[in-house]
Parts: C-alpha cells; sequence; structure tokens
C-alpha cells in the first residue's frame, strides 16, 4: 500500500469516511466502471460523519490517510474525500471520523491492505478487552448484553454492560448490525456480504452468508438485461460489499439489506437464500440503510431520501414520496402505524401514512446515527453531537447533561439503563427516567 493513502479495502474495513458526491442536474449514465455513481459530476462531498457512510469506489489514489501525531490524535479537522469528479471540490470531515479511520488503517497496515476475501475466511483475533474495541451495534437476548463492531468483535456480557467477553466468530470483517428474535436465536451482518447466525445467545456464531454467494445468487435470480448486467459487477468486484440493517421475524426468517441496493430474504434460517432487488422500487440502487418491521407493515430507507414501505409482508413494495434529499440512517417505527426517520444535519421526520410528513425540530444541527425506545416508550436518538435526545410530543430535548461522544448504536437494557456503543466502544450505561 502507498504510503499516504488510504485504498478502497480501508474503507470498507471500517464504514465511514466518504459519503456520495451531491449529484447535479439529474443522475447521469453510469460510466461501466463505476455502476453506482453517475458520470461527470460538479459539487461537493456531503459532509458526513456517520459510521454507516463510506468511500465511494474511485480508486485508492482519491482518498488520503489522515497523518497523526506519535500519540495517534488527530489534532485538527482536515480534508479526506478528493478526486470526486471534474469540478469536485475537497472537504471536511470531523475530527473523530478522520481518527478512526486512520487509526485502523495506520495502526494495523497489514490487515488494512489484506482483500475482504482473506477476512472472510479468518477467524477474529481474539483481545483481551473487546468492550473498548470500535462497536457499532448492540442486541439482548434475554438476559445478555451482545455487541459487535470492527474485525468480527463480538462482545458478550451477562451481568448489564459491567463486565465482557469475547465470542468467538469464524469472519473478522467489521460487523455493522445484530439482533434477536429470541434469547437465543439472533443474526449478525456486515461486510464482505456477511450474514452470520447463533443459536446459543450469541456464543458462537456461524456463517450463513457472504459476498460470493450473495452475487452469484444475483446472477441466478436476474431476468431481465439490466439485472444481469448489474450481478455480473457484483460477482467481478468481489465480496466487497456490506449489509447494513436485518430484519429478524423469528428464528428462521430474516431479511438482509445493505450497499448498493442489496436484498436479501431466507425463510429457513440462512440455508438458502432469495434475492429480493427487482420487486424494491431502487433503479439506482442507492444504499438500503434502514429496515424495520411491524407485524406485515415493512420499511426500508436509505441513501438520499430513498424510502420504500410494504403492507403485505414484503410481497410487494411502494415507494414513498421523502420529505428531505440527504440520507436516512436510523427509524423507529410508531405506535399508529408509522414511522419515524433521522440522518443527516439532525432532520427528524415522522408519517403515519406515508404521505404526509411533520418535522421534529432537532436541538442540535448534526446527524442522528441510531434510534432506541425507552421501556416507557419513549424515543431516544442518538446524535453525533454526542447527545441522546428524547423524543417528548413534538419536540426533541437532550437526554440530561450527560455527553455520549460518538454513538453508534443505541440499546435500552431491562431495568431502564441506556447502553451506548461507538468508537470508544461500550460506554457507561444512562439512567432514563420517566
Amino acid at each position: 500500500m502507498s504510503p499516504g493513502v488510504v485504498t478502497w479495502a480501508d474503507c470498507f474495513a471500517i464504514r465511514l469516511i466518504c459519503h456520495h458526491p451531491r449529484r447535479v442536474g439529474g443522475h447521469a449514465p453510469r460510466p461501466a466502471a463505476h455502476p453506482h455513481w453517475g458520470g461527470q459530476r460538479k459539487g461537493e462531498c456531503e459532509i458526513v460523519t456517520h459510521p454507516k457512510a463510506w468511500c465511494a469506489k474511485f480508486g485508492a489514489n482519491n482518498y488520503r490517510r489522515q497523518r497523526m501525531d506519535s500519540r495517534g490524535v488527530q489534532p485538527r479537522r482536515s480534508a479526506i474525500c478528493r478526486g470526486m469528479g471534474r469540478g469536485s471540490r475537497v472537504v471536511q470531515t470531523h475530527r473523530w471520523t478522520l481518527f478512526l479511520a486512520a487509526a485502523l488503517a495506520a495502526g494495523a497496515p497489514s490487515f488494512a491492505a489484506t482483500p475482504v476475501a482473506d477476512a472472510l475466511q479468518r477467524p477474529a483475533l481474539a483481545v483481551s478487552a473487546p468492550q473498548r474495541a470500535v462497536l457499532l451495534a448492540g442486541a439482548q437476548a434475554g438476559a445478555r448484553v451482545i455487541a459487535v463492531g470492527e474485525r468480527g468483535i463480538v462482545a458478550l456480557s451477562d451481568d448489564s454492560g459491567k463486565t465482557w467477553r469475547q465470542a468467538p466468530c469464524p469472519v473478522s470483517v467489521t460487523l455493522t448490525m445484530v439482533r434477536f428474535a429470541d434469547d437465543r436465536n439472533g443474526v449478525a451482518v456486515g461486510h464482505g456480504g456477511t450474514v452470520l447466525t447463533t443459536a446459543d445467545g450469541g456464543a458462537s456464531w456461524s456463517v450463513r452468508l457472504d459476498g460470493r454467494r450473495a452475487a452469484q445468487l444475483a446472477k441466478e435470480a436476474a431476468t431481465t438485461p439490466a439485472a444481469q448486467r448489474d450481478a455480473e459487477r457484483l460477482v467481478a468486484d468481489g465480496p466487497d460489499k456490506p449489509f447494513l440493517d436485518v430484519l429478524v421475524w423469528d428464528a428462521k426468517r430474516f431479511l438482509v439489506v445493505g450497499a448498493y441496493g442489496l436484498v436479501f430474504h431466507t425463510a429457513d434460517g440462512g440455508a438458502t437464500w432469495t434475492p429480493w432487488m427487482a420487486r424494491l422500487p431502487n433503479p439506482k440502487s442507492r444504499h438500503w440503510y434502514v429496515a424495520r418491521r411491524s407485524g406485515n407493515a415493512l420499511w426500508l430507507a436509505g441513501e438520499q431520501g430513498l424510502v420504500t414501505r410494504s403492507t403485505d409482508g414484503g410481497e410487494t413494495f411502494q415507494p414513498v414520496a421523502s420529505p428531505y434529499q440527504g440520507s436516512w440512517f436510523a427509524g423507529a417505527l410508531q405506535p399508529d402505524g408509522g414511522v419515524l426517520l433521522a440522518g443527516l444535519r439532525g432532520n427528524v421526520w415522522r408519517t403515519a401514512d406515508a404521505v404526509n410528513w411533520t418535522q421534529i425540530p432537532s436541538p442540535v444541527p448534526a446527524s442522528i446515527t441510531a434510534v432506541a425506545t425507552a421501556e416507557d416508550g419513549r424515543l431516544l436518538l442518538a446524535s453525533q453531537a454526542g447527545l441522546v435526545l428524547v423524543l417528548q410530543g413534538d419536540r426533541l430535548v437532550p437526554l440530561g447533561s450527560v455527553s455520549v461522544p460518538n454513538p453508534a448504536g443505541l440499546l435500552q437494557l431491562q431495568g431502564g439503563a441506556l447502553l451506548s456503543v461507538g468508537i470508544n466502544g461500550v460506554l457507561p450505561a444512562l439512567e432514563v427516567r420517566p
């Protein structure tokens, strides 16, 4: 790897840094080398620090590794994106994003330079303090708490987050989301098109899908020339695309969604899979970041205001007009059957009928990275500014004065405590009062 350059593998080893450049004047025809991004663009990159954003695939020379001092501290804001098309401007990202990018790239160069395919074959490295790793999501299985994150790390706690131990994991790719159907059966997804399942509360995990197999399944299921071309690109690219969220019906049925419009469904615990890309209104193959379900109602949301809904359990989907054109990073279902979605610059919106949207003002113009539901039913939102916000009626108010630095996920524990995970690992639990 060339000195001072963050490679494509580096960008996908973590899931952050550069978001897409703003498309100006519509979506240009796709060049063959870059199936997702439009042709010539002008404008600028979005200023995005959310961990679910990542580098666009324009080649290694378009991304700089951020220099750090001898202590591993990135001392100032600096540009990370460049070369995003003719007329583009270099933009700045926030300090913690650059620090994490540099730390993972510089602190473990052999890992960063290793293809994702190799990480799919290599078990996660054992660490002494998994709760201090970069963790991106958490879930509860009975009394046990499970958190997942970088390099296949799975951390377990049986005492509400006081002490932690590491569970073995068959892959060393970054895991982005984990959810459980019951006390024992759960699903984790991540980079390399990885899907893992557990039947013992997270103590052990098995691979049920990876990017190679997903690409082959997409190719076999393609019924149109366009779908065939997209599938052939998936096969040629290799397993470099992450899954970012998962819906869980029960121990056997779940739906995984992710980058470039990837959506796969299983009804037998991952033994067989069905690509769902053809049934979703996503012709530009934008990324899916959010998947939520209540009964037969399914909501998917993602890049550039992408929103779709199904009212028949996923048999059909209808596009939903978005109230803003930025990306959605988090969401939660509402008691009235509607949905709340949140994304860039403090944008929080909700709808009960998929037609009329109401904006909920945020006290800080920072991206919302996660949403959790408190025991009393209130929604809790994690802000990139370090605040946890509580939805009270039609307004968001800070949860006390405690700062939660760089949150990536929130988890409401039994008993009322709120656990957050992120770049600093597991953070001390917060008390959520009525």
